[in-house]
């Protein structure tokens, strides 16, 4: 199983002092940072207006990323696509392929926050029919040789062909997931899958349940199964102090950041986010003695490592670290991406042992 770094970019809180332009800076920090651990990847989310997060434009990031390094791979987690035209996208992504030699991981998503579609005039209602349509228009035209048109309900054009075409044939494909048709959606395309373990654990009963559906839905679609990914906030801790005060960043998190973000009214949500209405309501209830290890890494390096083998074991090929979450000071945001390749990934063999060395 790989690892690799991820990060939102929140830094929507009460009485913060941190600028977006430093966290920017910090994140990008990170990023570097990442590769010189040896993890495998880096996924660094698109968020608008500080709605959530601060960081707006993952791929000039991960450009930067991307020049500076050799090895990891670059991945956004995720793109927002129905706030920018497919073929915008897949020229983007596609350059940033060739640049790098071949090392992007894209992913796809809907997001989840009315306030970052409205000022783009986007419909938020409409968005998973306009996720769909514009993933498929993506993908096709990574894929295509000669020039194509398409007339559908949300884009049409005729006679285009993006250039340049990306290095990876095909560019790996991930779609963001917290419900059951972005899981089909993943399946039908033949597209890898990235949960959050929290919302696996709230819509399915946990990692393992999600996997296998994921996989008897391929073989619904006759596709093949890709690669399997999940999230995980991750703090370390080894007195009751220092868990007490990361439980306490990570309470902080869902309220200040997650819950302002997410449709919480049943009378306002779409249908297709009708779930996230629960989701809200939960999380406006949790505790910090509530939080598990369905939705958090908190603890030892043993206590971490005893986790993330249940992970493996679910099916799952890969875990990204959201390490700097809840005002985390940079300083120990390091500290533990160091600390987890050193003590947690040797544990996993193959390249995540190879990466630690």
């Amino acid at each position: 199983m790989d690892f690799g770094y991820f990060t939102l970019s929140d830094n929507h809180y009460e009485n913060n002092d941190r600028s977006s332009n430093q966290f920017v800076a910090d994140i990008t920090a990170e990023a570097l940072y990442a590769d010189k651990l040896g993890m495998h990847s880096a996924w660094i989310g698109e968020h608008h207006f500080n709605s959530l997060g601060v960081l707006s434009c993952p791929d000039l990031v991960l450009a930067y990323v991307a020049a500076n390094t050799k090895r990891i791979r670059l991945a956004p987690a995720v793109t927002v696509t129905p706030l920018h035209h497919p073929i915008r996208v897949a020229e983007q992504w596609a350059t940033l392929d060739l640049l790098s030699n071949g090392r992007v991981d894209f992913a796809a998503g809907r997001g989840y926050d009315r306030r970052e579609y409205q000022p783009f005039h986007v419909s938020f209602d409409d968005n998973q029919g306009i996720f769909e349509e514009g993933l498929e228009l993506i993908r096709r035209l990574w894929e295509a040789d000669d020039r194509i048109s398409h007339h559908g309900k949300h884009y049409s054009f005729d006679d285009v062909r993006i250039t340049p075409k990306p290095v990876q044939r095909p560019l790996p494909t991930y779609v963001g997931s917290f419900s059951k048709p972005s899981i089909e959606l993943a399946a039908r395309l033949g597209c890898g899958l990235i949960v959050a373990p929290f919302a696996a654990a709230m819509s399915y009963g946990g990692l393992k349940q999600v996997a296998d559906l994921y996989h008897e839905t391929c073989a619904k679609f006759g596709k093949k199964p890709q690669r399997l990914m999940c999230s995980y906030f991750t703090h370390f801790a080894d007195t009751k102090a220092q868990e007490d005060a990361q439980r306490a960043r990570q309470i902080r998190y869902y309220r200040e950041c997650v819950i302002p973000a997410l449709p919480g009214d049943p009378k306002t949500a779409p249908p297709s986010y009708r779930y996230f209405v629960d989701m809200v309501d939960r999380l406006g209830k949790v505790k910090p003695e509530d939080l598990t290890e369905n939705s958090v890494l908190i603890g030892s390096s043993a206590r971490i490592t005893e986790i993330l083998k249940k992970v493996e074991a679910a099916g799952f090929d890969e875990v990204i670290l959201y390490f700097n979450v809840g005002l985390k000071p940079h300083g120990q945001v390091k500290d533990e991406m160091a600390r987890f390749m050193t003590e947690v990934a040797p544990a996993f063999g193959g390249a995540a042992k190879e990466n630690a060395a």
